[in-house]
């Protein structure tokens, strides 16, 4: 039986462009010039090679990634990458890595590099619950750290840094939940890695954009899986690469390329949409409170909370009916979260909205 589809905005795995849906659909059963599925071909093949090909460099045209750095694919998802970076980066370094941790996933990427050397929290928003992000010129960076990490977007408390920042050492930063929600200025940047689940590809591939020369402090000491350096070397297959998963992110990034026309435009449809959310929000702000400070508010996931759990669970109700799903929040923080990544149609956000307007005038 064929089922409606929701207006999904679960934080992740996510949702999906439905053209990419329907080319993956069509083509499932044999890739054109295969006589097999995606499934089924060998890594090595001439047919993959051309389609891992073919995803790296639409990458690097959407991103404008310049030559002194690679792209991988690999697996493992952002938390490998959490001990990966400090691996590789971070272990024998003669000075400290940094971290600003402005939610969740900070807080696990610190843990996971303590393992492995000196570590400097120089931001902490735990104070205020990571509800509002620090400015540049609020942290002390060191011209002598092995490296800065940021998350760029926390999903769980919906805060986003909207601009590049530029520092005097190597500048990490975890883009799992908006890798190409907007155009990113890869120079300034040592590591760019994120997780596609989110707002780029299926669960199973992690991408990693490395500046080249900090292949070099990958150690020969390290597990073979764990050296960026291997990967690069080696084109991503060292191992068996997650063959769909890069599939379909090509797919994904043909569809922002081809169809969307580009970041510049992705950002501005994803501006928009954040808009209708936070107007909402604000024009009712006795029933929805945000979590984040008005000038971090994520364009990615709109988190906010009503009076009560019966109002938060009446209005969770209400969604079911209209078609929208996952609107209920992190375990840990509770409340509602909009998860509006880029696949999200404005459709389904104009939807969301008139729920907002509605129960809350009916609840007034």
């Amino acid at each position: 039986m064929t089922e409606k589809r929701l207006y999904n905005f679960s934080a992740g795995p996510a949702v999906l462009p439905v053209s990419v849906l329907e080319t993956i659909r069509d083509q499932m059963l044999c890739l054109p010039g295969c006589g097999a599925s995606i499934l089924e071909i060998s890594h090595r093949s001439k047919q993959f090679i051309a389609i891992q090909e073919q995803t790296k460099q639409r990458l690097i045209r959407l991103l404008k990634v310049p030559a002194t750095h690679e792209v991988l694919f690999l697996q493992g998802g952002a938390r490998l990458q959490f001990s990966m970076v400090a691996m590789n980066l971070l272990r024998g370094f003669n000075a400290p890595a940094q971290y600003v941790v402005t939610g969740s996933w900070g807080k696990y990427a610190v843990g996971e590099a303590k393992k492995e050397g000196a570590v400097e929290v120089i931001y902490d928003g735990s104070s205020h619950g990571y509800s509002q992000l620090p400015k540049p010129g609020e942290v002390r960076v060191r011209s002598d750290a092995a490296y800065l990490h940021l998350t760029s977007n926390e999903t769980i408390q919906g805060i986003q840094f909207q601009e590049d920042w530029q520092v005097p050492c190597p500048l990490v930063v975890d883009c799992s939940s908006d890798f190409m929600y907007r155009p990113l200025d890869i120079s300034k940047y040592g590591i760019v890695y994120a997780c596609a689940q989110k707002n780029a590809g299926p669960a199973g591939v992690t991408v990693v954009i490395i500046r080249k020369d900090l292949l070099d402090r990958s150690s020969d000491s390290l597990p073979g899986y764990l050296n960026y350096r291997n990967h690069a070397q080696e084109d991503s297959m060292w191992n068996t690469p997650p063959t769909f998963g890069i599939y379909v992110m090509g797919l994904v990034a043909q569809w922002l390329e081809e169809t969307i026309g580009g970041l510049d435009a992705m950002h501005r449809i994803n501006q928009e949409k954040a808009r209708l959310v936070y107007e909402a929000m604000d024009r009712h702000p006795r029933m929805y409170q945000g979590h984040a400070r008005i000038q971090d508010r994520s364009l990615m996931n709109a988190t906010y909370k009503l009076p009560s759990d019966e109002l938060e669970n009446a209005f969770l109700a209400a969604a079911k009916k209209l078609g929208l799903d996952s609107l209920k929040g992190h375990r840990s923080v509770g409340g509602i979260r909009a998860s509006i990544y880029n696949a999200m149609p404005i459709e389904g956000v104009q939807l969301l909205v008139q729920l907002m307007d509605n129960f809350a005038t009916q609840h007034a």
